[in-house]
């Protein structure tokens, strides 16, 4: 981890011990820290960081590629992504193109799509209203709202957000196997992150995060694609083994007119990821209308 990575860590230590939470407990936790890159616009940071992506811009994809069902969100380009922002095996170059509709409800479909557009691959440019055939204007007014610009990356260490796991035994939850006092840590954790800008930016890898965050979103996420697979409304296999997922990218909408507490988590199979299938991410959404 970077020294900044580190710094940060520190701090955290620093405040939870301040809080009460005993040394040990806090040193079992900070083994949990994985590595990310958050990405933001211009003039929501450092503007001497580099430029590794854009919100927005023009739709470029290979011609064999369909139109994505949902709006474009952002694409990345990883050969700029710093090699040490995350502990994912992303491929070394090329671009990832991420597609969201930011809302959900109880139907157990995937909310967008990622797409993997390999370095030199030939493309053109497409219609980025094409996922709207019958021109819904609400629709149209939230996707216009979109943000953009170019994005600037910044390497980070995420903890988790959630201090509690869905019980083996039963309806319920408990705490992290092996930290007794995971809800407390959490919550010192998100009360670090209150001071950080977060609006609208993008998140690779780390852990998800969400509005009203109280067990893992990628859990949900996971959950969600089984019964999207039993459903039929998206191909397997799928693994119900959590531990068999990673977070590729975590997007808090922060959309003004309805879709302030929307987030957007994307989220993949190892293997798949190992394989470079991204067509097979599986996106979620967290919406409290």
């Amino acid at each position: 981890m970077t020294p900044e990575m580190w710094d940060r860590l520190s701090a955290f230590r620093d405040e939870a011990i301040a809080r009460g939470l005993p040394a040990d407990d806090v040193e079992r936790w900070l083994a949990t820290a994985r590595p990310c890159a958050t990405l933001r616009r211009d003039g929501d940071g450092d503007g001497n960081r580099p430029v590794v992506g854009q919100f927005g811009g023009p739709l470029l994809l290979p011609a064999e590629t369909p139109d994505p069902a949902t709006p474009f969100v952002a694409s990345i380009d990883l050969a700029a992504l710093p090699a040490d922002a995350t502990d994912l095996p992303l491929p070394p170059d090329g671009h990832l193109l991420l597609f969201a509709f930011p809302e959900t409800d109880d139907d157990p479909e995937a909310m967008g799509s990622v797409v993997y557009v390999p370095a030199g691959t030939a493309v053109a440019e497409r219609d980025r209203h094409a996922w709207n055939p019958f021109e819904f204007e609400d629709n149209e007014a939230m996707f216009e709202a979109f943000p953009q610009g170019p994005l600037r990356a910044t390497t980070d260490v995420s903890l988790p957000y959630h201090g509690a796991v869905p019980s083996s035994e039963g309806p319920g939850v408990v705490p992290f196997p092996g930290h007794p006092r995971s809800e407390e840590l959490a919550k010192v954790w998100e009360r670090m992150q209150a001071d950080n800008p977060t609006r609208a930016h993008l998140q690779i890898g780390g852990y998800a995060d969400e509005e009203a965050v109280y067990t893992d979103p990628v859990a949900d996420a996971v959950a969600r694609a089984v019964r999207a697979a039993e459903a039929g409304r998206w191909e397997g296999p799928v693994s119900a083994d959590v531990s068999d997922w990673v977070l590729l990218a975590d997007w808090p909408a922060g959309i003004d007119g309805g879709w302030e507490s929307a987030t957007v988590h994307w989220v993949i199979q190892r293997e798949d990821l190992t394989a470079r299938r991204f067509d097979r991410a599986f996106t979620s959404v967290f919406w409290n209308p």
